[in-house]
């Protein structure tokens, strides 16, 4: 248990320092990576996820609770190069705990990358989007499903690359997450993954952000059931075939 939080930590805050870093870079004012636009933005997670799961190898890498949540469902392991990793209460527990933490301090890092910028004058919703996701067209009902079909893919697949052979390895995963943004991403932002968006929402709501509005809890439920919906589909999917 000490080994999943220390890595889930440590993989799921590099995810988050990255991402939210690339976010903050595309759209706050007077950076050098200003008006970068999409592309930029959903490649920067992609690359992001790429060094979260190299730095959370030891513990299967999950840095996000629907994967956590697919593998349980679909009666895969919690495993680690060496072997596996029990599935029990305890263990899920600390695997999501962890991934929390883990994003809330990525988060605050990638604020203090930016500090000078956020201190700039922009609209309140630019400074949350660089914490967490919103849809372009609010509407609980479909904005779940959003999420739902895109946690789908992203956990479906990475449950399939373990029958196929491959060694593109964590590659894998950061092109997966790269087509997922481009393709399914546009609606809400594609979250595909509860703790990095409530991690990071969480730390806005707390750290001292000059002009930056309230966190929009209404909406924060959205990346968290759907993600975890979307999992338990991908999970029963694959136990079933």
């Amino acid at each position: 248990m000490g080994a999943i939080f220390l890595y889930e930590i440590m993989g799921t805050a590099m995810l988050t320092l990255l991402g939210c870093g690339v976010v903050a870079n595309a759209i706050l004012p007077k950076t050098k990576g200003n008006g970068g636009g999409w592309l930029l933005i959903n490649f920067g997670w992609g690359l992001a996820v790429f060094a979260g799961v190299y730095v959370a190898y030891k513990t299967g890498a999950h840095i996000n609770p629907a994967v956590t949540f697919g593998l349980l469902t679909s009666g895969a392991e919690f495993y680690d190069p060496n072997g596996a990793i029990s599935v029990n209460f305890g263990n899920t527990i600390a695997y999501i705990v962890a991934q929390m933490i883990g994003a809330f301090i990525g988060a605050v890092l990638a604020w203090l990358g930016h500090k000078q910028h956020f201190d700039e004058d922009a609209e309140p919703a630019v400074k949350l989007a660089v914490f967490s996701t919103g849809a372009e067209i609010r509407n609980p009902l479909w904005n779940t499903v959003t999420e739902i079909l895109g946690t789908f893919v992203l956990v479906f697949v990475i449950l399939q690359f373990g029958n196929t052979p491959s060694g593109l390895g964590p590659l894998a995963v950061a092109l997966l997450v790269v087509g997922i943004g481009n393709s399914l991403g546009g609606p809400t932002g594609y979250a595909i993954n509860p703790a990095r968006d409530l991690g990071p929402r969480i730390a806005h709501a707390v750290l001292p952000i000059r002009g930056k509005g309230d966190s929009d809890w209404g909406y924060s439920w959205i990346p968290v059931v759907g993600p975890i919906l979307g999992a338990v589909i991908a999970g029963l999917l694959h136990l079933s075939i």
